[in-house]
């Protein structure tokens, strides 16, 4: 509150963006850690059938609330507005802990035009919050092929303020001064840095001013007055609701889960197998999976790569496993992926070369 006033100071909100595997959530953990923004509320949101980013926080508590409705882009209009709106309300109740800020994990394939535009424009969220700074990661190793193939790539660099490079261990000095090079000509205006293993200042992100669509590129203000002209949405949109089909026919997600242990070995041949023969189409794999003999272990894939597991030593806080009973320790694996690959296929693999049968709810 304002010493003159009983209004309110808006809420600054985040956006954090990036394209599927970029490292997010990493990032977001290790802000997270910091005092600078220990009083936070998170909002992330997911692609698919099945919520599991917000288990992977290590931060999980009544200010992190998963939006599991779908893409972000895609149902965003009544989504985020119900949730901010919510998380205020419950806040000023005494119903959660305090916060100052709010930060919005976008899923990697949202195009945050309209996540942007309801920000901005909504008359009740404008009244209660104000956009202070979009994070936009960019994957050091894919980025470059991502923003040719990926045009939601090329939206969430182009209206960032500040582009963090991950991964940048992984690659070569002139790979990455040709991204940096790439991102430069997409985004001049915006500051880029280097972080790995989600090591980033908060002092970085917080120092963010608010975001002005006037001074941004022709690009990015013809995004955001073209959602100025969508319809008007409503509560509860059917499958027939054309926001709901941003992403096309092309790509899909669904989870396998497993209700035994899989062994190292079995993970590695089937991983390896996928990558191999269908790592173009395997657009983001990321999962929970409870190894033989080792305990739980997180376990990401983007294309052609996997990465190192992270073991866990505990199972992450909620876990149910997908399954009906808290406490479950079945593996669940999301995956996310592009025709002509199926779920049938990346089933077999998991049955032949893992010699794990799927779960059967």
């Amino acid at each position: 509150m304002t010493a003159a006033s009983s209004v309110p100071e808006p809420v600054p909100v985040t956006v954090l963006t990036g394209f599927l595997g970029s490292g997010k959530t990493t990032l977001l953990n290790g802000l997270l850690r910091q005092p600078g923004l220990s009083d936070t509320a998170v909002l992330i949101n997911e692609f698919g059938e099945v919520g599991l980013d917000h288990l992977l926080v290590e931060r999980l508590d009544e200010r992190t609330v998963l939006l599991a409705s779908g893409c972000i882009c895609c149902t965003i209009r009544t989504d985020l507005a119900h949730a901010l709106a919510s998380l205020v309300l419950r806040r000023d109740r005494g119903e959660l802990p305090p916060f100052s800020r709010v930060l919005v994990e976008t899923t990697g394939l949202a195009d945050p035009a309209p996540i942007l535009h309801t920000l901005l424009a909504d008359p009740m969220l404008a009244a209660r919050f104000r956009l202070q700074g979009v994070v936009t990661t960019v994957d050091a190793v894919h980025g470059a092929a991502q923003l040719s193939k990926q045009f939601e790539s090329v939206k969430q660099a182009a209206v960032a303020d500040l582009l963090v490079i991950t991964k940048a261990d992984l690659t070569g000095p002139e790979a990455l001064a040709r991204l940096h090079r790439k991102l430069g000509r997409l985004n001049p205006g915006a500051a880029r840095v280097e972080a790995v293993g989600g090591d980033l200042d908060a002092g970085v992100v917080l120092g963010l001013g608010l975001y002005d669509p006037a001074s941004r590129g022709a690009d990015v203000r013809r995004w955001l007055r073209d959602e100025s002209l969508r319809p008007a949405p409503v509560d509860g949109p059917g499958d027939d609701d054309p926001d709901r089909s941003r992403h096309g026919d092309a790509i899909r997600s669904f989870v396998l889960t497993f209700d035994a242990p899989l062994s190292r070995e079995g993970l590695d041949e089937a991983f390896g197998m996928l990558t191999g023969v269908a790592g173009d189409a395997l657009l983001r794999v990321k999962g929970v999976v409870d190894v033989e003999d080792d305990g739980p272990c997180a376990i990401h894939a983007v294309q052609h790569q996997v990465y190192p597991r992270v073991w866990l030593g505990r199972w992450p806080a909620h876990w149910d496993g997908g399954g009906e009973a808290p406490g479950s320790r079945r593996s669940r694996i999301v995956f996310i992926v592009r025709q002509p690959l199926t779920r049938e296929y990346v089933s077999s693999a998991f049955e032949h070369f893992a010699r794990a049968p799927l779960a059967h709810d």
